[in-house]
């Protein structure tokens, strides 16, 4: 396993070992102690998560406020996203900007998204099955988001064709109105 930086510091593409032949592959998706030393830090994983999407769908960008604050480990294991973290922390010199990532089951490529982040992603596959660890457990009172298009942010999400959100997520304030980290 290794950890490869992305723009953001904190934010870290996490790359497996694949043991490839010609009966398939075999991979260590998660060993806390080889993770911990990636990154640099501890992180306690409390809840798993799996969601299944159609081809466009755009998830986010979702995040919780402490005291119930998420890091999370993401990857997919059908399909392709477009996996995207936005630092809100507004003491952070990287305030208010974004990294993207493409995660594929081909890829198996993992993405760790610390507290303090908001996480979304945009489904380019007929199917995407995409799980993530938290650090910390779903809390409705502390679940916040922001827009997928606040052009204050200008994630290029590549988009070609119509997507699908869900109510909440065509609601979700842009950045300069949102509940942020200090």
């Amino acid at each position: 396993m290794k950890a490869i930086d992305t723009a953001i510091p904190d934010v870290k593409i996490i790359e497996p070992t694949v043991f490839a032949d010609d009966r398939g592959f075999f991979f260590e998706s998660f060993s806390k102690a080889k993770f911990e030393a990636a990154i640099g830090r501890s992180a306690d994983f409390v809840q798993d998560n799996h969601s299944r999407s159609g081809k466009g769908v755009l998830r986010g960008l979702h995040y919780q406020l402490p005291p119930h604050a998420q890091a999370k480990l993401v990857r997919v294991v059908v399909g392709e996203v477009y996996d995207v973290a936005v630092d809100i922390r507004k003491s952070s010199p990287t305030f208010g900007q974004w990294v993207g990532v493409l995660l594929s089951a081909e890829n198996k490529r993992q993405l760790w998204i610390p507290e303090g982040f908001a996480h979304g992603f945009l489904t380019l596959s007929d199917h995407v099955e995409f799980l993530y660890k938290t650090t910390n457990y779903y809390a409705p009172e502390s679940d916040r988001g922001i827009r997928w298009d606040d052009p204050q942010i200008a994630i290029d999400w590549k988009v070609t064709e119509a997507l699908t959100l869900s109510s909440k997520d065509q609601r979700q304030p842009l950045l300069a109105d949102a509940d942020l980290f200090d």
